[in-house]
């Protein structure tokens, strides 16, 4: 009934390269994106941006006349 013997610094080793390959597929997910897939999103986002920007409506000035009581 004695257990397996098992060398700890092997063990430590692999659990340390197990947990570093999954730190490394995250970090894939996370910052893995190509070049022309970061210049589509940025390109997306300025349309974006511009499109609503020209949908705004300014507030008239005090020089361009308007319902000023003065």
């Amino acid at each position: 009934m004695t257990g397996d013997v098992v060398n700890l610094r092997q063990f430590r080793k692999r659990r340390e390269r197990t947990e570093k390959e999954r730190q490394a597929e995250q970090n894939r997910i996370s910052f893995g994106r190509t070049k022309a897939e970061k210049s589509l999103t940025k390109a997306l986002n300025d349309k974006a941006e511009t499109r609503l920007d020209q949908g705004r409506i300014e507030p008239p000035t005090k020089d361009e006349g308007g319902d000023s009581k003065d």
